[in-house]
């Protein structure tokens, strides 16, 4: 594909609309006692309802949707630790079009079993010794197929905005925003939703403390790469932001915070036991910056993207036994 302009609300605003009908408009939810704990209005926009379990689906089939026929008929390929995986094979079903979806060899069953559910090809890497990047690039070269990544691209950022948009609409203006930040894709995308509809709302990217590259980006003013971290936030373990996601990052986010995997876990299970919901350890992040108190909230009308809930029931289990 050539190299497309950075997205804008605009393309925000398109992909809602390529997305009408085809993604779930998924439910916010409130919790009484989330309130009491940090004095605030807490509005949980909770994407783990979403076609195949999380955010990713927007992004993905808003991106497949701008293909061409020869595009179509070539099949898309990408690389992903799990939900952009299952997004690219769902949306590819839903358009008739083959997809190759390469995944680390530590991903979850779970996340696998469902990309090939999907009808995805898999092909396993080792994400601590080989470039997954790389080797989505050799496959797209090889095959001929479009390279979708999972989230460094302006038609994925754009769907992933949409989230945001929905929320606005379903809640009203909101004081601060609240989002998981892996590679940027739903950071980004949120940001310019934020900006246009929200216009006071201050947005709030939250990472794993083991992968703070974004971070580190923003304190730096350059995109900062670190190794592969170690966290059970296996959808926020990207290792550095991307070209079209740091910029609409750096201007439009006012910080990026992180949080522990104990935190994590606390806040899986404060889901399952008071709000009966499934989410997932990198869904969890944003919750966790507002229920841990890292960020001030009290008073202040509160959005919180709830980013998936794909986790296998046994390690679901581990985590909350």
């Amino acid at each position: 594909m050539p190299v497309l302009p950075a997205p804008t609300y605009v393309d925000v605003v398109d992909a809602a609309a390529r997305l009408e009908g085809v993604a779930h408009r998924t439910p916010v939810l409130t919790s009484s006692t989330a309130n009491e704990r940090t004095g605030a209005s807490i509005y949980f926009k909770c994407e783990n309802f979403q076609r195949m379990g999380a955010f990713k689906f927007r992004g993905a089939y808003n991106a497949l949707s701008h293909f061409d026929y020869a595009q179509r008929d070539a099949g898309v390929v990408t690389f992903s630790s799990g939900n952009h995986a299952q997004a690219i094979a769902l949306s590819a079903q839903l358009e008739g079009m083959r997809a190759t979806i390469v995944m680390p060899h530590d991903a979850p069953a779970a996340k696998v079993a469902a990309t090939q559910g999907y009808g995805g090809e898999v092909i396993i890497y080792d994400r601590y010794k080989e470039n997954r990047e790389a080797i989505g690039q050799r496959l797209a070269r090889e095959r001929g197929m479009t390279l979708i990544p999972p989230y460094d691209h302006p038609h994925v950022i754009a769907g992933q905005g949409t989230a945001v948009t929905e929320l606005l609409a379903q809640t009203g203006p909101l004081d601060l925003l609240f989002v998981c930040l892996g590679g940027g894709g739903l950071l980004a995308g949120s940001a310019l939703a934020a900006a246009e509809l929200s216009p006071d709302c201050k947005v709030i990217g939250v990472e794993p403390e083991a992968g703070n590259d974004g971070q580190q980006s923003l304190a730096r003013g350059e995109i900062v790469h670190i190794e592969v971290p170690h966290t059970i936030a296996d959808g926020a373990a990207a290792t550095h932001l991307g070209l079209y996601t740091f910029p609409i990052i750096q201007r439009l986010v006012e910080q990026v915070v992180t949080v522990t995997d104990a935190q994590l876990i606390e806040t899986m299970r404060f889901f399952a036991q008071r709000m009966k919901i499934v989410v997932e350890p990198t869904g969890c992040l944003a919750a966790a910056a507002v229920m841990s108190g890292i960020v001030p909230v009290q008073g202040k009308r509160v959005g919180v993207l709830l980013s998936g809930g794909n986790v296998d029931l046994a390690r679901l289990a581990q985590f909350l036994g």
